[in-house]
């Protein structure tokens, strides 16, 4: 009889066989290996047949109790990507005669607070940080056009890795990007990062690059790809020089691209394309944000606006 591990393999397969990204693939293997570990050590569970919802419910309970390195409990979005991608493992069994179809609705989502994006930075903290790069050096002028270019057209961390040397049209001022769901899309870029890139491009990349014909378009010290792991350690040390009031991660430079343009008016129907959103749901948190401008601006200029 097959192992749930097996199964496993079997899923993945088909995920792949979707078109699924590695990475997302990945994400999925990770959280379903420590779904059937939590089985196996308390329920001693190894095969489908043996599942039952009473240890589903258990494993959801079990999710509230565990803690980050930090201490914290976690997310309700956390809890309800994992409860997501368990969702999908048992529907994926239950299509092909291993389990009940009962078992999936074993497991619901937990209501998340509604809540607006965090770590988003002023027009003036911004221009601090991407100030701290030393751009007379190679290095230090790779990170000032990465930001700028995160802050420019708001790609994900994943997009600005992934870049390779064609990835950028300087004639038409944008940039060909895979986005999520391995799903390409053109992203218009600003003049100023545009003006970084080319110069990068030219000048800088290579300088970096040691031997071989690389196609990754940002490089590290040793010629090779830009990871995340380096982009995420890049920020925060810019972040600490600059001495801003504000956590960032590279995600930060995308809230914000997204919230400058929603504050200048842009049809968010556009703002969704330039993001490479499935749906207007998530552009509706930072619809808030603009109304919390218009109150602080209420406040600060109506004569009636503060007590008397």
């Amino acid at each position: 009889m097959k192992t749930l591990y097996n199964l496993l393999d079997e899923h993945l397969e088909h995920l792949e066989s979707l078109n699924y990204s590695a990475k997302t693939i990945q994400e999925k293997y990770y959280i379903c290996v420590k779904f059937i570990q939590y089985l196996e050590r308390f329920f001693q569970i190894s095969t489908a047949d043996r599942l039952r919802k009473s240890y589903l419910f258990a494993w959801q309970k079990h999710l509230y109790g565990i803690r980050t390195k930090d201490g914290m409990p976690l997310k309700p979005g956390t809890i309800n990507k994992k409860i997501e991608v368990i969702k999908g493992f048992l529907r994926f069994l239950a299509v092909r005669g291993y389990v009940l179809k009962t078992l999936i609705d074993a497991v619901s989502y937990i209501k998340e607070p509604k809540m607006l994006p965090t770590g988003i930075m002023t027009n003036a903290q911004t221009s601090k940080v991407l100030r701290q790069p030393d751009t007379d050096t190679l290095l230090g002028y790779r990170d000032r056009t990465i930001m700028e270019l995160m802050y420019s057209s708001g790609l994900r961390s994943g997009e600005i890795v992934s870049m390779h040397t064609g990835s950028v049209d300087f004639k038409n001022g944008t940039v060909r990007v895979m986005g999520k769901g391995s799903k390409e899309r053109l992203v218009p870029v600003g003049k100023t990062a545009l003006r970084y890139l080319e110069t990068y491009l030219k000048a800088i990349r290579p300088y970096l690059l040691i031997k071989g014909e690389k196609k990754a378009f940002f490089l590290n010290y040793r010629g090779r790809e830009f990871r995340y792991s380096a982009l995420l350690e890049m920020v925060h040390k810019y972040r600490k020089q600059a001495k801003i009031d504000v956590y960032i991660t590279p995600h930060s430079f995308r809230r914000t691209c997204a919230t400058e343009l929603i504050r200048g008016n842009a049809n968010i129907y556009h703002v969704k394309e330039i993001l490479g959103h499935e749906s207007l749901e998530t552009l509706k948190h930072y619809t808030k944000l603009t109304i919390m401008d218009l109150r602080k601006t209420h406040t600060k200029c109506h004569p009636r606006g503060k007590s008397v």
